[in-house]
């Protein structure tokens, strides 16, 4: 594999979980019961939607065809695999808690993607956002933490 194909996987696979995490997100603000939390949800949701849109301009620069679903979309979802159930359950602090679950995955991908040898512009983009992924991730923590049964 050379260099801009391994770019182009690694920036496909954050698409995905971007994508993952703007489906969430959405999902979440819907059924969570406090009108500051589906505002804060929703947020996210449009911030990944954002940031999976930078990550496809990125690989369209490449050259190269980018992912446009999310794993959602197929069999091979992960990160967000039991937000369903949370939603069935109801209670914001269990829907907070598998946002935090697929944030986890999201930060942990972030992360592995700034292990890769990228370009330096792709690097520069992929470091600002997990900066602010991992800073989702511990507001949503927080909420989880602070959120009453």
């Amino acid at each position: 594999m050379n260099k801009i194909d391994t770019t182009t996987t690694t920036l496909n696979g954050l698409i995905e979980i971007c994508k993952d995490g703007q489906d969430g997100f959405r999902d979440a603000s819907e059924n969570v019961k406090h009108s500051d939390l589906k505002t804060v949800l929703s947020g996210y949701s449009l911030q990944r939607s954002k940031f999976a849109g930078e990550l496809q301009q990125l690989v369209i620069d490449l050259g190269e065809e980018p992912e446009k679903s999310s794993s959602i979309a197929s069999a091979v979802h992960r990160g967000w695999i039991d937000l369903k159930a949370a939603l069935t359950r109801g209670s914001d602090r269990a829907i907070l808690a598998e946002c935090e679950r697929g944030e986890d995955h999201a930060v942990n991908a972030y992360r592995d993607a700034l292990g890769e040898d990228l370009p330096a512009n792709i690097r520069e983009t992929v470091s600002t956002q997990c900066a602010t992924v991992q800073s989702a991730h511990d507001d949503i923590r927080d909420r989880r933490d602070a959120c009453a049964e």
